[in-house]
């Protein structure tokens, strides 16, 4: 809820689910200061109800590892999706030992599905692996590069021994011929429609740019293969506010008929680290619910 108030905003947050009275914080700017705001980061999803505006989910249900799920917050409700409880305990796995695995040109060469592995996909240009840096806090655990499309195999990486982080290869820009780059790829739709234990696909889109022809081939290859997939917003940090809300509201509208999308984005940045605690909580909930 916002009125007016000193400075132009008051706010009314449900701090406490609990309570009954909403505590009032007044934001407070200095003389010819704009009031501070705070980037977008999700997850979200389109409230037809109202309008078509962002509000946040209902918690996603269980802390990973539990596989009963506990109570959700009431539909539309302006609770947080993960409690603080879910959000350290997905801190505490992303910053246990993670290395690098192996590297896959075949699916004869993949490692035994005895593990939860969950993939992310995305343009060549999208920031995938400073993505999986920033998520474990690591600076070289993926490669990254200043030419897009360096990523031509299925690249694992194991996370506290328990988690498999699989890099697939970018589609886009790749700096190769036209054959080679359909054999990599055909190969991550061989990977996606066979991988019994892929629990989710995040799919990366550039915030600046939102989904592109490109992205809508991926997008029916992963509908095809009947993963569930997830979209992550990257660099969002490039936005102003307004920009990035209007940017998650043209996603969700453009993913909201497909049927193995799941109903929520996180928009993120790997630079600032926004929404990177989110998707760390989305990650652990889908890998081990």
């Amino acid at each position: 809820e916002v009125e007016a108030g000193h400075c132009g905003v008051r706010r009314a947050d449900a701090g406490n689910p609990a309570a009954d009275q909403l505590s009032v914080r007044r934001q407070r700017c200095r003389p010819g200061r704009e009031p501070e705001h705070r980037e977008p980061s999700g997850p979200f999803r389109l409230d037809d109800e109202v309008g078509g505006r962002l509000r946040p989910l209902p918690r996603a249900g269980a802390e990973f590892g539990v596989s009963t799920p506990g109570p959700r917050a009431p539909e539309g409700a302006s609770a947080e999706i993960f409690d603080a409880a879910e959000i350290e305990a997905a801190r505490v796995l992303f910053a246990r030992p993670a290395a690098f695995l192996m590297g896959a040109v075949s699916l004869e060469a993949l490692p035994p599905p005895d593990l939860p592995e969950v993939a992310f996909a995305g343009r060549s240009n999208v920031g995938k692996s400073s993505l999986l840096n920033a998520l474990v806090s690591r600076h070289r655990l993926a490669r990254t590069s200043g030419d897009p499309g360096r990523t031509r195999e299925l690249n694992f990486f194991l996370l506290d021994d328990r988690l498999r982080l699989v890099d697939l290869p970018g589609y886009g820009f790749a700096k190769v011929s036209r054959g080679q780059a359909r054999k990599f790829q055909d190969l991550g739709r061989a990977f996606l429609q066979g991988r019994a234990n892929l629990k989710r696909v995040y799919l990366l889109i550039d915030a600046r740019h939102g989904l592109k022809d490109s992205d809508a081939e991926a997008l029916t290859a992963l509908d095809k293969s009947a993963v569930s997939y997830q979209i992550v917003l990257t660099k969002a940090d490039k936005l102003k506010a307004a920009d990035a809300e209007s940017r998650i509201v043209e996603t969700l509208a453009g993913i909201a008929k497909r049927p193995a999308a799941f109903p929520r984005l996180v928009a993120t940045s790997a630079e600032t680290g926004q929404g990177l605690a989110e998707l760390r909580a989305e990650i652990a909930a889908a890998a081990f619910a």
